[in-house]
């Protein structure tokens, strides 16, 4: 598994070098941020030992940039919500559930945390497979993004037995462009399509897809166009 943890707008250098410290603790090495705060003294120091995690660390300026090249997009929040409907914050899994979710495959994978002051918008939230919460204490349930970095990786550090490798980013993109493309063809109502779009992205983000699993879905889906254009 080739995981990378993506900061989003980091505001404190500090936390930026915490996490480069525990990304190398548990044994990872590829650090990406989007538009990060700027980063002098205090983020070397605090990254100690892992200033070589601190100082090749990809710098971009978009998200969609960050995770271009991921199979599997992973976001951590805080706030999980309920509304079922709506599919942006759920469902949301524990870093223990999630292990468990990714035991196994080999991939590309994205972990994303947000801004210490604001997480991610609904926006960012929609781009993601997958949503993973720390169970935290109702008494004070916001941690520090270098905490919860900790907590995410320890996790996902003890996975082993990679053997089945997940179908790769271009793949899966063009999976979800052949479904809103069939939705168009068939005149899903137009005020649906979003959350049902984002709805089949968890679905199948959870699913952690073979390749040939994406191929067949694709030539399902081809067969159910030829059949609604001879009608």
């Amino acid at each position: 598994m080739n995981l990378k943890v993506v900061l989003v707008e980091p505001l404190y250098q500090g936390n930026v070098g915490s996490v480069a410290r525990s990304i190398k603790n548990f044994g990872f090495s590829e650090l990406v941020m989007v538009n990060p705060c700027e980063l002098e003294g205090q983020a070397r120091a605090m990254s100690s030992h892992a200033r070589d995690v601190l100082e090749n660390a990809v710098h971009v300026s978009s998200l969609s940039e960050a995770i271009g090249d991921s199979s599997i997009v992973i976001g951590t929040t805080g706030i999980t919500g309920s509304k079922f409907d709506e599919h942006v914050r759920v469902p949301a899994y524990s870093p223990r559930e999630l292990k468990e979710k990714l035991s196994g495959v080999d991939g590309n994978i994205a972990v994303l945390f947000g801004r210490e002051d604001q997480g991610f918008t609904n926006e960012e939230l929609k781009m993601c497979d997958m949503i993973t919460s720390i169970p935290t204490s109702d008494i004070y349930p916001v941690m520090n993004i270098s905490h919860a970095v900790t907590v995410v990786l320890y996790e996902l550090s003890s996975i082993e037995n990679c053997e089945n490798p997940i179908a790769d980013a271009f793949d899966i993109k063009l999976l979800y462009e052949h479904i809103d493309q069939l939705l168009e063809d068939i005149e899903y109502p137009a005020h649906k399509k979003d959350k049902t779009l984002l709805m089949l992205k968890r679905i199948f983000g959870r699913a952690c897809l073979l390749p040939r699993e994406v191929q067949t879905l694709r030539g399902i889906l081809r067969r159910i166009q030829h059949k609604f254009d001879g009608k």
